[in-house]
């Protein structure tokens, strides 16, 4: 089942709390002692960032698909978000060096994040707060260097917060290869807690069996592997790289988002719960995907009427930030989520990524 670590750090003794966390999903990402260790540093760094400059915040911590897997080779990181509503940075890229510092420190500590992390990546708006992902896989081949000939053009990336603390989520997404198609699937399972984590880890499994089939093929096999559980929400939305086309079918209240260039697009799911009432026909949606094209995927976590701001995805932004800047951007003291909340993103690599 999808364990999530949401951990709020609000004083000292917290730092340590992300810590642990973070050692606990290595363990479960099966990391090696040294790579067990660079995540314990990245999560401190992040946890002790939060305090220094916002004050306050949560980090997040996930075992989750790499960003661009290897066909057959999924691949598994720790991720590691660190999200606050603080001043913000006015100097993102000088935050970056070593060095560089605001309070009576070494300045080391992004820095190294980005050193030790094989992925690493900030968003920052002065007075609306700050975003950073971090993550670490098995070693070299999980980030941008040690991606093989033949990586498809796009990446995917989420976050996933457990209502109200608890340890697993009921939402899960899950990111396949096969040839020149590549699936992202996003499943709300029903209600919340262990149960509803038994059924969209159901789903992941049955995605990572059925991920060649087209997203209405592949959505029967998954209500069939959940039948017995509670059921989800699930939406499967299909690139094919090579022809530019983007396949989505959806059962429930799972949200599609797609960017065009006139603006969103919602790809609508059809009535029912997987795995418990299936309708007879599940509508397919076929669209052209260009390199300015951007999918977001949510759950119920986050306002039904959610519509993203222009400056959402940015071209050079990891899709875990996007997915995080969504989610903290939609939520508010005022509007406590009723639920878990996942968001999975599906972009285009930017043409100057190393």
């Amino acid at each position: 089942m999808p364990r999530v670590w949401d951990v709020p750090v609000q004083d000292s003794t917290r730092v340590r709390d992300v810590r642990v966390a973070a050692e606990e999903a290595a363990a479960l990402a099966a990391l090696d002692e040294p790579r067990t260790a660079a995540a314990s540093l990245v999560a401190t760094e992040l946890a002790t960032n939060l305090l220094k400059h916002a004050r306050a915040g949560r980090v997040l911590i996930d075992v989750v698909d790499l960003p661009a897997p290897r066909e057959g080779r999924p691949g598994r990181a720790v991720q590691l978000t660190a999200i606050d509503h603080g001043p913000g940075i006015a100097d993102v890229a000088g935050a970056l060096r070593d060095g560089f510092t605001t309070t009576a420190s070494l300045g080391a500590g992004l820095g190294t994040c980005r050193r030790l992390a094989d992925d690493f990546d900030l968003h920052s708006v002065v007075g609306r707060g700050t975003v950073a992902v971090a993550r670490v896989g098995a070693g070299a081949e999980a980030g941008p260097a040690g991606d093989p000939p033949g990586i498809p053009p796009v990446r995917a990336g989420g976050v996933n917060v457990p209502f109200a603390g608890a340890d697993f989520s009921g939402d899960a997404w899950a990111w396949v290869r096969s040839g020149d198609r590549v699936t992202l699937m996003l499943a709300d399972g029903l209600g919340h807690g262990g149960e509803a984590a038994r059924a969209s880890t159901a789903a992941t499994d049955a995605l990572r069996r059925w991920a060649h089939l087209p997203p209405a093929e592949a959505l029967g096999r998954i209500h069939s592997a959940l039948a017995g559980t509670r059921g989800a929400a699930v939406a499967v939305a299909q690139l094919d790289t090579w022809a530019g086309r983007l396949s989505f079918a959806g059962i429930g209240n799972v949200t599609a988002r797609l960017r065009e260039a006139d603006g969103w697009r919602t790809l609508l799911s059809r009535p029912g719960i997987v795995g418990v009432h299936r309708p007879r026909t599940v509508r397919e949606d076929v669209v052209a995907w260009s390199p300015r094209s951007l999918l977001i995927l949510h759950t119920d976590g986050l306002p039904g009427r959610w519509t993203p701001p222009p400056d959402t995805g940015l071209p050079s932004a990891d899709p875990a930030v996007t997915a995080a800047v969504a989610v903290r951007d939609a939520g508010s003291a005022a509007r406590p989520a009723r639920d878990d909340t996942a968001v999975a993103v599906l972009a285009p690599v930017p043409p100057d990524r190393p």
